[in-house]
């Protein structure tokens, strides 16, 4: 076999979100943050990203999350999330791919009944607990960076669709946040390809209208997905709600999502829809769940903030070997706009 560049990849989902972990051969940048380590990443090893996620040898559906070791002292591992067009600085199904991952094939080890670990993100210390049973990761529930509200009710001038009344959000990554029902969706399974279309017509427009800027790292800016939020409801006597996130260039996450589950709780808290020790139960376009809740209230930079818990369950699906062969025209991929909506 004539590969080069060859990688390993755990395959794995979170409650159907695909989020795939490089477990070997690739050699994490020099850096003094995370932060930094992903923008050398991204600066001098962006091949990655097209060799893993562009056709051949990737899809339009898929994440991949590189493991390096923490540059925090206190964290037991470090997680870069690569998606199609963007780097986030923390991701919720990611993070639960990958430690799902780094247990099972016993990269970390695992202790029964919860595993403890510290992940170093570049957007902070995320702190783990990880269910474990028999050998097998069965939840992870993550307390995540602060997630804070940057704009609330504000107008956005949207081609083909006028005037639309957004929110904006950080819980690791900025959301657009926008009601899914005044939209004229239901969040059904057959609303995919509209939503996609859509949400990124807001993506931008939101993105150029609203400047959005982390307080405490500059380097984090610009909104990145858009989060149709669909009605607060009771259950049981839990609060729920369905969600679809849209992810560019134009895919729908699989998951709850787990970094807009903190971004939706920080804006329902700020609405006072939500209370620090209430439960939340957030739930995606295929009816999977992140059982959610707020922990404590807390500032970012001056801006008043909420700390998150979401849990989850993923799965591995398979180990895979990639690499290039010295002939193949396409080393770095490709995308056609048959499936790259955006392309």
């Amino acid at each position: 076999m004539r590969l080069q560049q060859l990688i390993t990849v755990v395959g794995a989902h979170a409650e159907g979100e695909v989020g795939r972990v490089i477990t070997g051969g690739v050699i994490a940048p020099r850096a003094a943050s995370m932060f930094e380590r992903q923008q050398a990443l991204i600066r001098d090893q962006d091949w990655l990203r097209g060799m893993l996620l562009s056709d051949p040898r990737g899809s339009v559906n898929a994440a991949v999350n590189l493991v390096t070791p923490p540059i925090a002292p206190d964290a037991e591992i470090g997680m870069i999330v690569i998606e199609s067009d963007h780097y986030p600085a923390m991701s919720g199904s990611n993070l639960m791919c990958t430690v799902t991952a780094v247990l099972e094939t016993g990269m970390v080890a695992m202790v029964e009944p919860v595993t403890r670990l510290i992940v170093d993100t570049p957007a902070g210390l995320v702190h783990v607990e990880a269910e474990c049973d028999n050998g097998k990761c069965r939840r992870v529930s993550f307390r995540n960076v602060p997630a804070f509200v940057m704009h609330r009710d504000a107008a956005v001038e949207v081609s083909g669709l006028g005037t639309v009344t957004v929110d904006v959000s950080y819980g690791g990554m900025i959301y657009v946040i926008v009601d899914a029902e005044r939209l004229g969706f239901t969040l059904a399974r057959d609303e995919a390809r509209a939503l996609v279309e859509m949400g990124e017509r807001i993506k931008l427009a939101a993105a150029e209208q609203l400047p959005s800027v982390h307080p405490e790292n500059p380097g984090i800016h610009t909104i990145n997905q858009t989060l149709f939020a669909g009605p607060l409801i009771e259950r049981d006597g839990v609060k729920t709600a369905k969600n679809a996130v849209v992810v560019s260039p134009g895919r729908i996450d699989r998951s709850p999502c787990g970094t807009g589950s903190s971004a939706r709780m920080a804006l329902m808290h700020a609405r006072g829809e939500l209370g620090v020790g209430e439960r939340f139960v957030h739930t995606s376009i295929l009816d999977t769940e992140f059982l959610c809740g707020i922990e404590a209230e807390t500032r970012v930079g001056g801006v008043a903030g909420v700390v998150t818990r979401v849990a989850g369950r993923a799965w591995l699906t398979g180990v895979s070997h990639y690499g290039t062969d010295p002939d193949d025209p396409f080393p770095q991929g490709y995308r056609l706009n048959d499936t790259w909506l955006a392309c």
